[in-house]
């Protein structure tokens, strides 16, 4: 419940201080995260290392 309060202050502050710019740079970097995350132990993982 913690993590989706501090989400919802992150949300607002974006919000506040017009920083909408921001918004799409945090959605890649968790895209990168979740797809590192995912392909950790799989045979895919050095194809997806070699595009970074």
């Amino acid at each position: 419940m913690q993590k989706l309060a501090m989400l919802g202050q992150f949300i607002k502050f974006l919000a506040a201080r017009k920083k909408f710019w921001l918004i799409p740079i945090i959605i890649v970097f968790f895209l990168v995260g979740i797809l590192l995350v995912t392909t950790h132990g799989s045979v895919v993982a050095p194809f997806i290392y070699t595009l970074f």
